[in-house]
């Protein structure tokens, strides 16, 4: 039987095909995810490890500028460390925001990742960390050194004069130095500006003071020895690790990290694969179909029912190798393409070898084997089932009206049960989302059972028009697609699966889109925000330099805080009182606004009635300084998502914290944005490449572009189920006209010429493909719907938006697919010798 399986393979290769390009692809996205991220894992271990090699002890603390209550580790203490037996050498080091401006003014990289540090020579008078490819590490104020990818950017050498900013404002700096270095937020595509070691401290921590220490052993210390010797030198708050131990939670982090990035691919990976069931599926059956007669002679030379399930299950795993074989290969080229394009759009990997675990391997060759085979099962179980005698005159097995009956049953209550679960969910709001996964789930498979059925009365509705626009070949078309309903609807299960999800993901994201733009729209009347590009406060000076800034209407800060009521926390934005409500839409319910000049606080709606508060009331609160007091209640006002619950006067929210912490400066402009507007408010700014400064139009473009960007994703990702869907469609055609070489035949006998041939056979491809989208696009319509409900509450402006123009754009894009699908299958049917065509049994 292993023989016959071969034989049988290689006899059907051409029809094959298909089947092994679905399954070649599913496993190369299978294998490509595990190679990349087991080779990132690796480099990104090798660099962590190697970093910490000579490490012996590490010290950290979470000190920072603004931080006053935790103290750092002090100079005298790191020279009591160095001072201990066994210390080869310690480094103190400090980091923080440092943004340095290119030729053109803009800042080089992006805000997260433009970190500066302090240049720590040891007795060489070189900073173990940084190998300089020109010049040498700045040794005084004023001086500063740059990697090389952050100095090739911005166009800068040895000798420059570099504008930075930290978190004050913008200086000058002479670069002294260019530098590599293995740093993995630089290797990801950051940057890195080293200062002097005294101006490093004063920019980001305090005087005399490093916020972490490393510590070399000598040759023989003990790592163990050194750690407790050290630990009993530290001030409090601070920790210290072996650097085995660092190394070791560092390459746990990696792990966990890209342990999300492959449980993402590799889900999406089993939605191609999940799609490519159908085409094999497909593919078996029509084999086994055409096969009939000669199935039945095997049956009736003594083969058993278990022998020929078992070859056509055999016929299945040697495709299902192959397949794995190719796609293994295919997805190990995949990965290291990936690694080569993440370094050509500046996200820097660690240098390493490529990584091919042999659980890779397995997994591979594993889920290639075990979904062709699995996929072939049912086909394989209809073969056994062929009677030997009668299947010697029938070429066609007919499913019987019970079994037809039984199907349908259960797709219809497998359906409405995931509908059901789908309605729960949505009606459940945000702890409903795993119910509607579940009901997702089952919906899906009761429509892909239903599918059969419903492709009758849906192809019957378009025939009419099919036989008036295309004449009989419209007709043929319509009929042929609905000749096998079974394979008609395992061809459009895939393409509906994956329109299904694509749909879903569009309805969600443009619905959020439309939200989170109208969000901005409307609670926002300025002109500008500023921000820091890093995301960290701003300097009060910034603040005072908007107000003194030409064309400058209004301003107001929107500076972080918080006050306590009854033992309740709540979060607080100091405000500058008469222009907040110029800035933000804020829509008063009772009271004035005008009372934040009287020193008096405002609440939102939902603040207010959740805690029983009203307007004139008095509350005992403690501020953020610990200090208790009274504060009444000026006004209540419908809740802004850009503000916080409890609005305080500026002057009352200083005069309770040391240091104001500025999140953002809201502004209006004489005039509105406008260029020479925008330019007054940077120059006001100084120019500063630390600060971002946005219009509306930014502000909507920022926080839509989230939303975008995921689509994108998503939409990428699941290309490969598109592709896989596509295939299913070229694969049933031409089976389909390899099944029909006589039909078409005894058709171009009786007078229907080539191109009508043509026509039919794309008219059908249009057709399934067009139904399965269709089908696609209603369901994923429903999940969309469902999903939004979910987290309509945490978005204030929430509101369905069906996206007509991407969904007919994925219409037309299913006409396109059915069109090109046929190509191939239309022109084998219209090449067919007519006479040979007829003679074929």
């Amino acid at each position: 039987m292993f023989r016959t399986a071969l034989r049988n393979v290689l006899a059907h290769k051409a029809r094959l095909l298909m089947t092994v390009l679905a399954v070649m692809l599913g496993v190369a996205f299978v294998s490509g995810t595990l190679v990349f991220t087991d080779t990132l894992g690796n480099a990104f271990r090798n660099q962590s490890a190697k970093s910490y090699k000579d490490v012996a002890v590490a010290v950290s603390t979470s000190a920072g500028r603004h931080d006053t209550d935790t103290s750092g580790i002090p100079d005298a203490t790191l020279e009591k460390i160095r001072a201990l037996d066994g210390v080869a050498e310690a480094t103190g080091r400090v980091s923080g925001f440092a943004g340095a401006a290119g030729r053109d003014g803009k800042l080089i990289g992006d805000g997260w990742s433009t970190n500066g540090g302090n240049f720590a020579p040891g007795k060489n008078g070189k900073d173990s960390l940084y190998t300089f490819t020109s010049g040498d590490g700045p040794v005084e104020d004023g001086q500063i050194a740059m990697d090389r990818a952050s100095a090739d950017k911005g166009g800068y050498h040895v000798g420059d004069t570099v504008r930075v900013a930290t978190n004050g404002p913008v200086k000058e700096y002479a670069l002294t130095g260019v530098f590599t270095t293995e740093d993995g937020a630089v290797n990801a595509g950051g940057s890195l500006v080293l200062f002097e070691q005294a101006t490093a401290q004063r920019l980001f921590l305090r005087a005399g003071e490093f916020q972490e220490a490393t510590v070399v052993a000598a040759p023989g210390a003990s790592d163990t020895r050194l750690l407790a010797e050290v630990k009993t030198l530290l001030p409090r708050g601070a920790e210290a690790r072996t650097g085995q131990a660092l190394a070791d939670e560092q390459a746990k982090q990696i792990e966990d990290g890209l342990g999300n990035l492959n449980t993402i691919l590799l889900v999406f990976a089993g939605i191609a694969l999940f799609v490519g069931v159908f085409l094999i599926a497909n593919t078996f059956s029509m084999l086994i179909a055409q096969r009939t007669r000669e199935l039945a002679l095997m049956r009736a030379v003594g083969a058993s029912r278990r022998q020929v399930k078992r070859s056509v299950l055999m016929e299945a795993a040697v495709v299902g190798l192959i397949a794995s074989a190719v796609g293994f290969a295919l997805g190990v080229g995949l990965a290291a393409a990936l690694r080569s394009a993440m370094g050509v759009i500046g996200g820097k990997i660690p240098a390493g070898p490529l990584v091919v675990a042999p659980l890779t391997v397995l997994a591979a060759f594993g889920v290639g084997v075990v979904i062709t085979v699995l996929a072939a099962y049912l086909p394989a179980r209809r073969a056994a089932k062929i009677a030997p005698v009668a299947a010697m005159s029938s070429v066609h097995a007919v499913a019987t009206t019970r079994s037809l009956v039984v199907r349908n049953s259960i797709g219809g209550a497998i359906t409405l049960l995931g509908a059901a679960g789908i309605i729960g969910g949505a009606a459940a709001g945000s702890d409903g989302r795993p119910l509607i996964a579940g009901g997702a789930f089952l919906a899906l498979i009761g429509i892909i059972v239903l599918i059969p059925l419903l492709s009758r009365p849906a192809i019957a509705l378009v025939r009419p028009l099919l036989t008036r626009v295309f004449g009989v070949s419209g007709k043929l078309a319509a009929q042929n697609a609905v000749r096998n309903p079974r394979r008609t609807g395992a061809t459009a299960s895939a393409l509906a699966i994956g329109l299904t999800l694509v749909t879903g993901i569009s309805v969600l994201g443009v619905t959020l889109g439309q939200a989170v733009d109208r969000m901005t729209t409307d609670n926002i009347k300025a002109d500008y925000m500023v921000s820091m590009a890093s995301g960290d406060a701003l300097d009060t000076s910034a603040l005072t330099a908007l107000r003194k800034a030409d064309g400058v209407t209004a301003v107001s800060p929107q500076q972080a805080n918080w006050l306590t009521v009854n033992g309740r926390h709540h979060a607080a934005s100091g405000v500058t009182p008469g222009d907040v409500e110029k800035v933000f839409t804020l829509k008063t319910v009772t009271g004035s606004l005008d009372s934040l000049a009287q020193g008096r606080i405002a609440v939102d709606s939902d603040t207010a009635r959740t805690n029983h508060w009203k307007t004139g009331d008095t509350l005992p609160v403690t501020f953020e300084d610990e200090k208790k007091g009274e504060v009444t209640i000026g006004a209540v006002y419908e809740a802004n998502e850009f503000v916080s619950p409890v609005l305080l006067p500026e002057d009352l929210a200083n005069a309770h914290t040391e240091t104001p912490d500025i999140q953002e400066i809201w502004l209006t402009t004489d005039g509105g944005a406008s260029a020479t507007n925008e330019r007054a408010v940077v120059d006001a700014l100084g120019d500063n490449p630390a600060m971002s400064v946005m219009d509306r139009q930014d502000m909507r473009d920022m926080f839509g572009g989230f939303v975008n960007l995921a689509l994108n994703i998503m939409y990428g990702l699941l290309a490969m189920a598109l592709l896989i869907a596509v295939l299913g469609v070229v694969n049933t055609l031409a089976m389909s006209v390899f099944e029909r070489k006589q039909e078409i035949g005894m058709l171009r006998a009786i007078g229907l010429d080539r191109a009508r041939v043509k026509r039919m056979i794309r008219l059908e491809a249009v057709v399934i493909s067009l139904f399965g989208a269709v089908v696609g696009v209603l369901l994923g319509t429903f999940l969309g719907w469902a999903i939004g409900r979910t987290i309509a509450s945490a978005l204030p402006d929430y509101a369905l938006v069906i996206p007509w123009g991407r969904i007919g754009i994925f219409l037309l894009l299913a006409a396109l697919v059915g069109v090109l699908a046929s190509l191939w299958p239309a022109r084998s049917a219209a090449r067919l010798n007519m006479l040979t065509a007829i003679k074929t049994e």
